[in-house]
């Protein structure tokens, strides 16, 4: 499928941004299309690249002059600055600007970290700035659909499988939309190709972009602990066996994995709690943020996912990939979510949890094309003897089949497909 002049559900959020706050910080991993949305799509404003030697070396020569200046000319329209973490200084620079003048979307920054990152500056612009993230192509957006709901319609009162509007998809039509990820330009490339420029994308970030943010010493560390945490995807981090494996120590790692959060690489998944302490895990989970930046670094074809093959590996990938997908939605959803995963002592877990108020959504990914009641016993119970049971709560298992199934109250099985479908 073209991605030419694919929608991104972002836009709407962007230009709502711009009419609340005085600056708008869009960021996310390089390329996955904050300039073209920005530039291209949004299509209005001033444009300016700190990848440009020229914009970067006056910017940090007068970094107030040059941006008032530029704020001048423009009179309504905003000052888009792109690769704004180039600049050590800018941040202060605009953060004088807007103090002086409470206009509305002066300001659109990109970047594949936060310019904002010191604690000082981003709490003094509390109230006068947004951050949105803006995540590689989801599914729904590959296929021109509009937003998905399903979180607004698994956390509803009665969830009803009747508005679940969704076209049958293969096993193959669901590999290859994993294996080929969401970044725009890249996915369109033969697999070869297409793995290799992933993972030159992921040298390109350890080289150049990693820099933005730290100096480190030994890249090629960082870069092994990558292959680690991608080989971990989906799982309990421990430290400690992370480090032994990489050969670092264990504040290095935790200072890398930092880094790949603060460049969109990853996503943390922390463990929910309910109070009832000893019951529960406290380890988080982290993620690839796309399937395919994932499988090219595992080098995975479609042949790793024949039935039989590595059936465990395929369920991490799979569940990295639905829990993204789930991310890319939620800021549109009509609530607000948090993310967690679960784990008791005695060996009960949930894969995703989502919370809003007084409401649990609990997800399970299943890896096959079948699924049966034993797939549900720890969602329900969950739902039914443990923390769960003073919730609102709903049960969904993803899987591989082609049928919505009811398997009691609250307790749905899904095909994957249902993550870009139509609610009705």
């Amino acid at each position: 499928m073209s991605n030419a002049y694919l929608p991104r559900h972002l836009v709407f959020e962007l230009e709502a941004a711009l009419e609340h706050a005085r600056v708008v910080n869009l960021i996310g991993p390089r390329q996955a299309g904050k300039t073209t949305l920005v530039r291209d799509l949004f299509a209005k404003g001033r444009f300016i690249s700190l990848d440009d030697a020229a914009n970067l070396a006056a910017i940090d020569a007068d970094p107030y002059g040059q941006i008032a200046a530029l704020c001048e000319e423009l009179d309504d329209i905003p000052l888009i600055i792109d690769e704004a973490q180039r600049s050590t200084d800018l941040s202060l620079a605009i953060k004088r600007i807007v103090d002086e003048d409470p206009r509305k979307g002066q300001f659109v920054l990109t970047g594949s970290s936060n310019v904002f990152r010191t604690t000082n500056v981003a709490d003094s612009l509390a109230g006068r700035m947004r951050t949105l993230t803006l995540w590689p192509l989801s599914a729904a957006e590959l296929h021109r659909a509009p937003v998905s709901r399903l979180i607004d319609w698994a956390a509803g009162k009665e969830p009803n499988l009747s508005a679940i509007q969704a076209e049958r998809v293969s096993r193959s039509d669901v590999i290859d939309l994993v294996l080929r990820g969401g970044f725009p330009e890249v996915r369109q490339l033969p697999l070869r190709g297409r793995q290799r420029q992933y993972r030159d994308n992921v040298d390109t970030m350890v080289d150049r972009d990693v820099a933005d943010i730290m100096k480190i010493r030994k890249s090629d560390a960082l870069r092994r602990l990558i292959d680690q945490m991608a080989a971990r995807t989906a799982n309990e981090l421990n430290i400690a066996e992370l480090s032994k494996a990489v050969k670092i120590r264990r504040e290095t790692s935790e200072q890398y994995i930092d880094i790949l959060l603060r460049l969109s690489a990853i996503v943390k998944l922390g463990a929910w709690a309910s109070g009832e302490g000893k019951r529960e895990i406290k380890n988080p989970k982290f993620h690839f943020v796309d399937s395919g930046v994932l499988c090219a670094l595992r080098h995975f074809g479609a042949d790793a996912f024949d039935i039989g093959a590595q059936p465990a590996a395929f369920g991490a990938v799979l569940e990295s990939y639905v829990l993204n997908e789930l991310l890319r939605a939620a800021p549109m959803q009509d609530a607000e979510y948090r993310f967690y995963h679960w784990r008791s002592a005695d060996k009960r877990e949930i894969d995703i949890l989502i919370e809003s108020g007084s409401r649990l959504v609990g997800i399970e990914i299943k890896a096959a094309a079948t699924v049966d009641a034993r797939d549900f016993r720890h969602l329900h119970w969950f739902a039914s003897e443990g923390p769960g049971r003073k919730w609102q709560f709903a049960g969904l298992v993803f899987y591989l089949g082609a049928e919505k199934l009811t398997f009691g109250t609250g307790l749905f099985a899904l095909p994957v497909n249902c993550l870009w479908a139509e609610i009705g």
